[in-house]
């Protein structure tokens, strides 16, 4: 199924000064003002390429800056293709993480051809953003990050020996992450991975955008009759999708441009909820966390306290739009159809261009948002699970958007593909 290969990888040399100053998150969760800051700390930081600023000749600016760095030396092709180890070390939700994976490439499929599964919606903005900038550089800064099944864990066993070696690269963010890289060139590992993963199918995690693009990139070059390319694959990080290191954070949905009467809204809701007050909004995640077993939400008005919407027995045997129940059983589901369309009266196409709909995966910041009024309320959930990714997959189905969140992101510029 999946055809993977090395990568003779471009990366940053000396002359760019410190890689943990030149690399940057994805291009989609930076802000305005981290933009700035990414800018100001280094005259080579990835964002410049990643996102560039400006009118519509930002992208060709972006090639050009691109070039100007390969001509200066400060980004160069390794001399050997291979295959990295990219691992990260990390705390979350009071715990202590690593997960690692590898860095390949890997040839592009329409998602017809079930090799490569997506589980989320995407937005026709992001994808054109992105190709714009793709014509104009030929490159992926940022990798897709993917996750595969290996129930006898020998792609895992193999990287094990390699990172008890000492990494190529290893800095820790602001963040607290810590980011390590090895590189494997022995043909034989090499090989080996080949063809362990022959048989896969791959589950996009992060960055369907990218890979929607991706595809239509390739088409665009063999349109354009552009030779010496290897458009037809794309760079991804692939993850074992039972490494105990991955770690999904909740996107809370909060309510905008629109009046919310609370108590409306819970009476709409009760039909399909059991409605429980709570005195302090500050336990809302832990209440949720018990309830992990349910579709159970917590509403925030406003005030001290919380409202918790938890599912009623029959809303598990619904099923919504004639879709299979994996997709059904979803949180956001339940919480999208039941309570954002239904009780609320906010469609599909609202939801889609965001209109009343905005995202957040700080539970303080969607608390301050309705604080301060900048939104009309906010419902707090519970993270998707990692086996629920894959059933939607599996089904051919998608997720509303942002339903998932990894934790870390994949950085920006440790290794990037030049295609051409």
């Amino acid at each position: 199924m999946a055809e993977i290969k090395p990568i003779r990888a471009l990366r940053y040399t000396d002359k760019a000064g410190r890689l943990a100053d030149n690399v940057c998150p994805p291009y989609d969760i930076v802000s305005v003002s981290e933009r700035e800051a990414l800018v100001a700390r280094s005259p080579y930081n990835l964002i410049r390429l990643e996102l560039p600023e400006g009118g519509d000749d930002r992208y060709a600016k972006a090639g050009a800056l691109l070039d100007e760095w390969l001509a200066s030396g400060v980004l160069a092709r390794d001399d050997e293709e291979g295959i990295f180890i990219y691992e990260e070390e990390f705390d979350a939700n009071g715990g202590h993480y690593v997960f690692n994976g590898i860095v390949c490439l890997v040839k592009l499929e329409p998602f017809e051809k079930r090799v490569v599964l997506p589980h989320e919606e995407t937005l026709k903005k992001a994808k054109e953003d992105r190709f714009n900038l793709m014509k104009n550089t030929f490159c992926n800064f940022s990798s897709i990050y993917s996750l595969y099944l290996d129930d006898e864990h020998k792609i895992p066993s193999l990287l094990a020996g390699y990172t008890k070696r000492t990494p190529e690269q290893s800095f820790t963010d602001d963040e607290g992450v810590t980011h390590r890289l090895w590189k494997i060139t022995a043909q034989s590992d090499i090989n080996f991975i080949v063809s362990v993963l022959a048989d896969k199918q791959l589950f996009i995690a992060d960055g369907h955008h990218r890979y929607e693009t991706a595809l239509r990139f390739s088409g665009y070059v063999k349109e354009q009759g552009i030779a010496g390319s290897t458009a037809d694959y794309v760079m991804m990080t692939l993850v074992d999708m039972d490494n105990p290191g991955l770690v999904v954070f909740p996107t809370h949905r909060l309510i905008r441009g629109m009046e919310v009467d609370a108590d409306a809204l819970k009476a709409k809701c009760a039909p399909h909820f059991t409605v429980t007050e709570y005195p302090d909004v500050a336990e809302a995640e832990q209440v949720l966390a018990a309830n992990r077993d349910k579709h159970a939400f917590a509403l925030y008005t406003g005030g001290a306290g919380f409202t918790l919407l938890t599912a009623r027995p029959e809303v598990d045997e619904m099923r919504f739009d004639g879709k299979p129940k994996s997709y059904s059983s979803l949180d956001v589901t339940v919480l999208h159809t039941l309570i954002l369309e239904g009780a609320l009266g906010i469609d599909r196409e609202n939801m889609a261009n965001q209109v009343n709909l905005r995202y957040t995966r700080s539970f303080d910041e969607a608390v301050q948002s309705v604080r301060s009024g900048e939104s009309a309320c906010a419902f707090i959930i519970n993270p998707t699970k990692i086996r629920e990714i894959k059933a939607v997959a599996e089904d051919g189905e998608k997720m509303p958007q942002k339903s998932t969140y990894f934790y870390p992101k994949l950085k920006t510029g440790l290794v990037m593909n030049k295609l051409l």
